[in-house]
């Protein structure tokens, strides 16, 4: 297969049968994806932008892009245990010819010299990071590079981009405002742990869940839980909690460090006051090898990457996602913009490093 891949010659399908799910149906995600450029007012008129081409609600990604008037729009892929190449090429296929965008759209298994300095627009999607040192110095001064998250993050083990360098040559880098009310993917935060406690095999109702998180997270999880019928607990450390409240799952959202969150001291005394309980990763880094030595069940069993989410946010259902991808790809049309043509509404999603 060659580096750029041709969308025209990809069959149909793609989307609508695997999986075969309401909610992921074509014509649906086109529309909340149209709905999003429209409601976040995203302009990319005549703009080129490099982002990722994946497979699922991931998918929608270019075709936001194009949607909100990108001229050309490249997406970056390979392959991946979500998905196959051909996978990504059929998915991305089937959702630009539903939205009227197809002839706008190239997927390249590369990321060539060329469009990267060619590009109006990077996003720091998976399938285009990293955004180290090599590639910032390919990209023009005014680039606008939307970081997919709030600039808090950064610092929280999810940072892949040459800052320093990128500002020397003059990138416009921006996070994004995840808590925008037309974003507002913190408020599927409680969803996405619903959703990893469901497949831990809890209802959650009625269900005992102290909640240990140190970030902005806290309340959306706390509050998400507690409207699913939950009796939480929040705390940044465990330690602090009654040992009476006697927790059925404790749901482990404190900020990746590089090493484990919970350590020796910790696992040693949640085994011997709680030797009950399940400890769930929702975010920041687990020893799992020192969970079960000390007797503790935890969830989920495989662990994600170092720094990485055990739930992603497209498992609950696409809104998330779109939401999200939409809400950078208007911060890269409002950091293309001059200081001075940005409106109030404009200035509402950037969340400023």
């Amino acid at each position: 297969m060659t580096s750029e891949v041709a969308l025209e010659g990809a069959s149909t399908g793609g989307i609508r049968q695997v999986p075969a799910l309401p909610g992921m149906d074509v014509q649906r995600l086109v529309r909340l994806a149209v709905s999003s450029v429209a409601d976040m007012r995203i302009d990319l008129d005549d703009a080129v932008v490099v982002t990722e081409a994946a497979t699922g609600p991931y998918a929608i990604t270019p075709i936001i892009a194009a949607l909100a008037g990108a001229r050309h729009v490249y997406g970056f892929t390979r392959p991946t245990s979500h998905g196959s190449v051909e996978e990504v090429v059929q998915q991305t296929r089937d959702l630009a010819v539903e939205a009227g965008v197809l002839d706008r759209i190239e997927v390249r298994l590369d990321r060539p010299v060329s469009v990267i300095a060619e590009a109006d627009v990077v996003t720091n999607s998976g399938h285009v990071r990293p955004l180290d040192r090599e590639v910032i110095t390919r990209m023009r001064p005014g680039t606008a590079l939307p970081l997919m998250f709030e600039s808090w993050e950064i610092q929280a083990g999810r940072f892949d981009v040459a800052l320093d360098e990128a500002v020397a040559r003059g990138i416009r880098v921006a996070g994004t405002n995840e808590r925008h009310p037309l974003v507002d993917v913190f408020s599927y935060l409680g969803t996405m742990a619903v959703k990893l406690l469901f497949d831990a095999g809890t209802a959650v109702r009625n269900t005992r869940i102290v909640v240990a998180c140190d970030n902005p997270f806290a309340s959306y999880l706390a509050s998400g839980l507690a409207a699913a019928g939950a009796v939480v607990r929040s705390t940044t450390s465990v330690v602090d909690v009654d040992p009476e409240f006697d927790p059925d799952y404790i749901l482990v959202s404190l900020t990746p460090t590089g090493s484990p969150v919970i350590g020796s001291e910790g696992v040693r005394w949640i085994a011997s006051t709680w030797p009950a309980t399940v400890v769930v990763q929702f975010w920041g880094d687990l020893d799992r090898a020192s969970l079960g030595d000390a007797g503790l069940r935890f969830w989920p069993v495989q662990a994600p990457p170092a720094g990485h989410m055990a739930i992603l946010p497209s498992q609950p259902g696409p809104e998330p996602v779109i939401r999200l991808q939409a809400g950078g790809l208007k911060v890269g049309s409002v950091l293309l913009k001059s200081p001075a043509d940005r409106t109030p509404f404009d200035l509402e999603f950037l969340d400023e490093l």
